[in-house]
């Protein structure tokens, strides 16, 4: 028996096809101040997008900077009130040159959507909103209680997303949150994604002499401050690849066996990752496969080196400075700030002798995020995705950063599900993003689904 929900979308396909691409013109790009009001339009559009689905209590809610825009539906008594969360605003389009066509005029070619935001995420956070549409259409109601939260500043970090969801939280009360911004596995193999590195940063900046000093006349006399600064940093991990911070690793929960299974029932071909990489060899922490170090492990990495006379040809001199950037990627019962005085502390202990050392903290931050795999709201995305693809997903870990699942754990206290339908090869962030057709109607029978399921058994 087909669902009314199903017709309606059939039938709707089309249209739903043209506001995507409607959608898509906003050039609603969060870090670039020119395009402030692009990101202000494309608050509306939602706004005005969910009051059309049906949808209630719209809103536009400033924050101090980019708009969050909330709608909420709460007709279903005694069953489930799910969030679902998601971001209309864009990375900027360089290099522009790069495009086959103008990045904010999308074009549809041999079934894909191309156009800067179509995978991340305009296309993903307007699928639950249709399937809402679909079924409040159709049905005439919908079987859970849901919450939209779709924020205009994910691509900056979502600097003031905290104190909103702090200071919204009872306005936001939900069971569950799903996040309409992500992957899947491929075209035809679902995943869940369940874990989430954190991050930290810092920049460390070694000071000599008072001026760059000709190496012939002070060679030997004065410590250099590119040798000092090489030599801090390789104080900081063994040849081998472990980090050598005293305390880095003191509050990492170890991996499980259910844990490292779950992992390596993920396919990966290290010959096929190596060539694609370029590099003859893979290098990391001893005892731990590449995708247990890559998704679960810790990491520190020196981001940038500068300093001296970095150009081609020589110049002799002894740099009067030398600067370098540092990131940490963090897993679960790491704290950004722990780690970073940890950091700072071993700077102080190793610093070279003849020269000054600061170290300034960098603003990226982020906690780790791990839900538990057989949380509830994994067991219903799990069921849905098996049911759509024919198979079970894979249950990955991503060594990537999205601060906003940790924030709704810390002040909600709910766990953030991720399904979304976009795939790794759409060149989120890069020239000629797009976004399958495919995907998008699929997403939209996803979330039809799984408001299904959330009411039938929540």
């Amino acid at each position: 028996m087909v669902n009314r929900w199903e017709t309606y979308l059939k039938e709707h396909k089309s249209r739903f096809l043209n506001e995507m691409l409607d959608f898509l013109c906003i050039p609603s790009i969060s870090s670039l101040p020119e395009h402030a009001g692009d990101v202000q339009r494309a608050a509306r559009w939602v706004a005005d997008r969910l009051r059309a689905a049906g949808i209630e209590g719209v809103r536009i809610l400033p924050t101090g900077e980019h708009p969050v825009v909330y709608g909420e539906w709460l007709h279903a008594p005694r069953k489930p009130t799910v969030l679902l969360c998601g971001h209309f605003d864009t990375q900027p389009a360089d290099p522009v040159e790069q495009w086959s066509h103008p990045p904010f005029d999308p074009v549809v070619r041999d079934g894909r959507i191309y156009a800067r935001g179509a995978s991340d995420d305009k296309g993903n956070m307007l699928i639950p909103i249709l399937a809402a549409e679909a079924m409040l259409k159709a049905e005439g109601s919908l079987p859970v209680n849901l919450r939209f939260l779709f924020e205009g500043q994910e691509e900056i970090g979502s600097p003031q997303l905290p104190k909103f969801v702090e200071t919204h939280r009872e306005l936001l009360t939900c069971d569950l949150v799903f996040s309409a911004d992500g992957v899947q596995w491929s075209e035809d193999q679902p995943s869940l994604l369940i874990g989430l590195r954190g991050i930290c940063a810092l920049r460390i900046d070694v000071r000599g002499p008072r001026a760059d000093l000709h190496s012939g006349a002070h060679g030997g006399a004065v410590q250099n401050p590119v040798h000092a600064l090489t030599r801090l940093l390789d104080s900081m991990r063994s040849p081998a690849g472990q980090i050598l911070v005293e305390g880095f690793y003191d509050s990492v929960i170890p991996l499980s066996e259910a844990d490292r299974a779950r992992i390596a029932a993920v396919p990966f071909d290290e010959e096929a990752y190596k060539e694609q990489l370029g590099v003859e060899r893979l290098f990391g922490e001893p005892g731990y496969t590449v995708r247990e170090r890559a998704w679960a492990r810790p990491t520190l990495e020196v981001n940038g080196i500068w300093g001296g006379f970095p150009v081609e040809g020589i110049k002799t001199i002894i740099p009067s400075e030398a600067h370098a950037n540092i990131s940490c990627r963090l897993v679960p019962n790491q704290a950004p700030g722990e780690i970073v005085e940890l950091i700072i502390s071993h700077v102080r202990e190793h610093k070279p002798v003849g020269v000054r050392v600061n170290v300034e903290v960098i603003p990226a931050r982020a906690d780790p995020y791990l839900v538990p795999a057989y949380h509830l709201g994994n067991q219903f995305a799990h069921t849905v995705l098996e049911e759509l693809y024919g198979k079970a997903p894979y249950y990955v870990r991503s060594g990537g950063s999205l601060p906003v699942c940790s924030l709704f754990l810390d002040v909600l206290n709910v766990y953030t599900v991720s399904f979304a339908f976009g795939l790794k090869d759409e060149n989120v962030h890069a020239p000629d993003e797009f976004f399958r057709i495919s995907s998008f109607d699929r997403g939209q029978r996803a979330y039809c689904m799984l408001f299904q399921r959330l009411g039938k058994e929540g």
